[in-house]
């Protein structure tokens, strides 16, 4: 799914509001009457929504509300359009999300990822600290507007002693700003935050809900215990003597 999620700009998403603001009244208009002279094709919107999604992996109503108001409605055809690709359409109608899933029945096992239109980027120790930090502020966000309360901003400044109590004080300003500001980069390219605000401050983006889910922050922790010399309970509860062997 990361593989989807190109560079967005402030700029590509106000042109596109714009567009969005001037076509939305022929909407309805073109899905009612496909365009000739093959009556049987897809109608263009449908067309242009399915591309959006596949380009970004996915359509947040509040940056693109026409595009994903036409997802939404039309699930179907949209499921249609991904199926033959073994990509699924997930829908989080609650923080106004939509977005592409691998169908899992594809995926037997995680390591065994294969998919020819999905690559798999693996997140450094650095980049998934950092967001496991943000889905922290994300949730709280929420706990306080409310389950899809929307504008979940983060100020820089206070990102980056978070991430010194994990990775050490490299005792620089420049260095630790430089540090945090390359990450949130990084992120950026996910579609996980936004690019920083004249007040140095970040939005994190619904999408985190599921990509920093439980299950994957379980990993991390675990990963991180191995890599401590720790072990998880489970490994604990599962060993024996060398004498019982």
């Amino acid at each position: 799914m990361a593989g989807f999620f190109d560079q967005l700009t402030q700029q590509d998403t106000d042109d596109e509001a714009e567009k969005e603001r001037d076509t939305e009244a022929g909407d309805q208009e073109e899905l009612v009457q496909p365009e000739s002279p093959d009556a049987n094709r897809t109608p263009a919107r449908l067309r242009e929504a399915a591309q959006e999604l596949l380009k970004y992996g996915l359509l947040e109503e509040e940056r693109k509300p026409n595009l994903y108001r036409l997802v939404t409605t039309h699930a179907a055809e949209i499921e249609a359009i991904l199926e033959p690709l073994d990509l699924a359409l997930g829908v989080d109608d609650v923080r106004g999300l939509a977005y592409v899933v691998v169908r899992q029945g594809e995926v037997t096992e995680q390591d065994d990822w294969s998919h020819p239109l999905v690559r798999r980027q693996r997140l450094n120790l650095e980049q998934s600290l950092l967001v496991a930090i943000l889905r922290q502020h994300f949730v709280a966000h929420e706990q306080e507007g409310g389950t899809g309360a929307g504008g979940a901003l983060v100020a820089i400044d206070d990102l980056i002693p978070q991430i010194q109590v994990y990775l050490g004080d490299t005792g620089s300003d420049a260095r630790e700003r430089n540090r945090i500001l390359a990450l949130l980069e990084q992120l950026k390219g996910h579609g996980l935050v936004s690019a920083p605000d004249q007040h140095e401050r970040v939005t994190v983006r619904p999408i985190i809900a599921h990509l920093a889910n439980p299950e994957n922050l379980q990993a991390l922790l675990e990963w991180l215990r191995e890599q401590t010399g720790g072990q998880s309970k489970e490994d604990q509860e599962g060993e024996t003597p060398e004498g019982d062997q």
